[in-house]
């Protein structure tokens, strides 16, 4: 009988399998894969059967990557056993790396994966013949979707290793294809690096990428995934191995030809190649104002054709006979504020001087002969300064006493010039902001904001201040060009960055076609003598090019007049002995100028068979993959490629983990594998304030019509008298489709404004 407490209980759970019956399943099993893998046909096949083995979850959908988060060691160690009881099986190791690599398009399980040694299980598929495509592509999509730390260690441990593959299997496009996108996606990472490693772009034999990358696109059988990735990187390289690329002239020439190509994107990666490769040995856009070597050179006389050039243009409004009158009223009123030592009066005198010209406040001081040492020397007039600039500040405090709205104004113009003359920009641009809340009808205090490093602020303010109605020509033409400057920088980079359809993409052509118009407007405002003038000409030819692309002529005659004013330009600089600049922009716009015929005509089938092929993509194809080429071997490339990118994006909202192609993750958008690039005026114009026409991809829209877009209220409030109409009438239309609500009047829109989607 049972003792106390032990009565008999039948058992509720099945009895556990001894450890033999256990292995004897787990090898019965592991036969049935292998089974089903040994009888696969293509690698989609392949990893199908490796899922259904391992009961894993579906990894196109979120809630499969969720539940992969979820039992990751456990789901890691059953296929790293898998692979490491199944070395030699090309297919077992091929299928593995192949999952391995899909649940790569998640960046917390990419970076799990390769810290538990994804790489190295990976790299012995490339010396396998058969799985060699498999290995690639999972290299390419790790290296797709990998941040920044992910692509500087494929970089270290792949490179000298796929460029070996490169040479030994030259004629396998899809290899190649796949190597050039891995190359892309992480050397171009690494060399694109505002600070770069110099010692690990050396280690990594750029000469030898470059080469073998120029000769690749150049096939005319390569593949349109192999030409997009292959002149992205061709185009990043320049900027910390200008050296190198300079020594392949005929990819100089290439950049230039890409330059008639039917899509934008690739004439801006160009572009932005052409300007990288001039950074490192130009000069900065900066000029000393000498006013002794400015008056000799006008005491020496004007040469003939600039002088008839001012008079057509009226001496008066020259950027040289302001400058001059300038510092003759200047000098004066330091004069008269001797006699009278009225600050009030100086003040106010300041004030227009200031708004006249860039050199308006020059260093000076009162000064008489001391017969004791031999020399001048300052002397005490009884004011509160004895060099002429600290006098700004006390001027201030003078108009500021008053307490009106104009001399408030004129107070803060002499003290941000006080601050710029002292190289404090930033307390400049702080005082500027305080200034524009106060008044934001003064266009100077938006002329020191632009003056800031900071180029997105920079060409919102000056966007906003030329919508100021009243200015000095001096203020109009600063604000314009660097207008043209940030926009245009902003636009290239974008453009040449992103690819057609996301918001970065449309916000770069709206920046470029703003600083196209501005640059247009300057051309067509400024005096011949401006000290700018070649600025934005350098930028208004090299965007031309950009923009107009193959509706050029071939000999750029549509740029003839441009031509001319950069050597009217040229002239000036030189009868005012001051250095005509090789800055960045001005060898970028040679360069392109200089090469752009024989380019044209060199690169013609490239860019044309370039341009065919893309427009054979479809417009709304989203996955990065490459394509597969025809003659490619059927048993070993199939749709794998597509399953990699495959994910249900619908399944539930919100982006949690980064899945996708979210760009939190350091990812390249660079290489245009997503169809033709086009300007949609329509689109371009969601991104362009309705009031300052400020181009931006965070506008806001009119709570009221819905349509209208803004920087802000102020921006709103300035538009209010020109857009209220059509507001009150876009809120009657709305109502009055509602029945319900059709009794009620439109109401006024608040200035409140709601994010732009």
């Amino acid at each position: 009988m049972p003792g106390p407490g032990k009565r008999h209980q039948k058992s509720k759970s099945k009895p556990k399998p001894s450890s033999s019956s256990a292995n004897v399943s787990e090898t019965s099993e592991k036969r049935t894969f292998v089974h089903d893998i040994d009888n696969a046909e293509g690698w989609n096949v392949v990893v199908a059967v490796l899922c259904d083995a391992f009961n894993l979850p579906d990894m196109n959908r979120r809630s499969g990557l969720k539940k992969i988060h979820a039992n990751f060691p456990e789901i890691y160690k059953k296929l790293e056993n898998a692979y490491n009881q199944n070395i030699g099986n090309e297919k077992i190791m091929g299928g593995i790396v192949g999952i391995w690599a899909k649940m790569c398009v998640d960046s917390i399980l990419r970076d799990k994966l390769m810290k538990a040694g994804m790489l190295a299980k990976l790299l012995p598929l490339l010396d396998i013949r058969d799985a060699r495509v498999v290995g690639l592509q999972a290299l390419a999509t790790v290296t797709h979707h990998g941040g920044m730390a992910i692509r500087v260690q494929i970089a270290k441990e792949t490179t000298a290793r796929l460029l070996r593959l490169m040479e030994e299997i030259p004629n396998d496009m899809k290899c190649m294809e796949l190597i050039i996108t891995t190359l892309t996606h992480s050397v171009g990472a690494v060399a694109c690096e505002e600070e770069a490693d110099m010692k690990l772009i050396r280690s990594l034999d750029i000469p030898h990428v470059l080469r073998v990358v120029f000769e690749n696109v150049k096939k005319p059988e390569a593949p349109f995934f192999l030409l997009s990735h292959g002149l992205y990187l061709l185009t990043s390289l320049p900027y910390h191995c200008y050296r190198e690329v300079r020594a392949i002239p005929p990819l100089v020439s290439l950049m230039v030809g890409c330059l008639r190509s039917a899509d934008l994107s690739l004439r801006c990666q160009a572009l932005m190649g052409i300007i990288r490769l001039n950074a490192k040995d130009s000069e900065e856009d900066f000029r000393h104002h000498d006013p002794q070597k400015f008056i000799a050179s006008i005491q020496r006389g004007f040469p003939a054709d600039l002088s008839d050039l001012m008079m057509n243009w009226g001496p008066a409004n020259c950027e040289i006979t302001l400058t001059l009158q300038t510092s003759v009223d200047y000098q004066k009123a330091m004069m008269g504020c001797a006699q009278d030592q009225n600050l009030y009066k100086l003040g106010k005198t300041l004030a227009g001087l200031i708004q006249r010209t860039e050199y308006s406040i020059a260093e000076g001081g009162f000064q008489a002969y001391n017969e004791r040492i031999g020399q001048a020397e300052l002397m005490d007039i009884g004011l509160p300064f004895k060099m002429w600039t600290d006098a700004l500040p006390h001027c201030a405090k003078a108009l500021r006493a008053t307490g009106s709205k104009a001399d408030l104004d004129d107070a803060d113009i002499l003290m941000l010039k006080f601050h710029i003359i002292r190289q404090h920009i930033p307390d400049a641009i702080d005082l500027a902001k305080k200034a524009i809340d106060r008044n934001p009808n003064v266009a100077y205090f938006y002329y020191v904001i632009g003056l800031g490093a900071d180029t997105r602020q920079a060409l919102t303010y000056v966007k906003k201040g030329l919508k100021v109605k009243k200015m000095t020509p001096f203020v109009r033409n600063y604000l314009l060009w660097r207008a043209v400057a940030s926009a245009g920088d902003l636009g290239v980079t974008l453009v040449s960055n992103y690819r057609e359809g996301e918001s970065e993409h449309t916000d770069g052509v709206a920046h470029l076609m703003s600083a196209w118009e501005d640059a247009k407007t300057f051309v067509a405002e400024a005096p011949p003598d401006s000290r700018h003038l070649i600025t934005v000409l350098n930028w208004y030819i090299v965007l031309t090019m950009a923009i107009r692309g193959p509706e050029l002529s071939i000999d750029l005659k549509e740029l003839d007049d441009a031509f001319k004013k950069v050597e009217v330009a040229r002239r000036f600089s030189e009868f005012l002995n001051t250095p005509f600049k090789k800055t960045q922009m001005r060898l970028s716009r040679e360069l392109c100028v200089r090469l752009y015929q024989p380019a044209a005509m060199d690169w013609v089938d490239f860019v044309k068979r370039h341009d065919v092929l893309q427009s054979q993509m479809d417009p709304d194809e989203s996955s990065p993959a490459p394509s597969v080429p025809p003659t490619a071997p059927p048993e070993r490339v199939d749709d794998l490629a597509s399953w990699f990118e495959t994910m249900n994006m619908d399944e539930e909202s919100g982006h949690s983990h980064g899945y996708g192609h979210g760009h939190g993750d350091d990812h390249v958008h660079g290489p245009q594998c997503y169809g033709r690039s086009r300007m949609k005026a329509s689109a371009v114009e969601l991104y362009r304030c309705s009031w300052c026409r400020n181009p931006s991809a965070v506008l806001k829209k009119c709570s009221g019509c819905g349509k209208t877009r803004y920087c802000d209220g102020k921006c709103q409030k300035s538009h209010w008298s020109e857009h209220r109409d059509a507001c009150k009438a876009a809120q009657s239309g709305l109502k009055t489709e509602n029945k319900t609500e059709a009794a009620k009047p439109a109401p006024k829109p608040s200035l409140e404004i709601d994010v732009l989607d």
